[in-house]
């Protein structure tokens, strides 16, 4: 298994913004998709955001396309995700995951990180 550990979430106004970051082992390798997924309490977890390994192709959700972006950095080993113009919707437990395709499906992922809760009040 490859370790990976998300924070930056927290509590927010709508409309603010939260960039959270995901940061994985020095033993997790670099030719490795990454992606962004969230569940709220008594729902199914859901697609957010992914991106191929070298940063070159990204895919959103309609959900958050336009608000959120997604992004790496191959040298800290980490995947960051931009959050702006935040909804009450958006509350939810983020969690990353590591594959070998930039899909939206979760059963396209290995390696999940423990999560990070964002709490969005209106």
């Amino acid at each position: 298994q490859v370790p990976l550990v998300e924070s930056g979430g927290g509590l927010v106004q709508a409309g603010g913004s939260l960039r959270l970051s995901c940061a994985a082992s020095g033993r997790t390798p670099v030719g490795v998709a990454l992606g962004w997924f969230r569940q709220a309490p008594g729902k199914e977890r859901e697609f957010v955001a992914t991106i191929n390994w070298s940063g070159t192709y990204t895919y959103y959700a309609s959900s958050v396309q336009g608000r959120f972006t997604i992004s790496r950095d191959n040298a800290k080993k980490t995947v960051y995700l931009q959050m702006n113009s935040l909804k009450p919707e958006d509350t939810a437990v983020y969690y990353c995951a590591a594959g070998w395709s930039a899909t939206w499906t979760s059963e396209g992922y290995n390696y999940w990180g423990q999560g990070t809760q964002v709490t969005v009040s209106s």
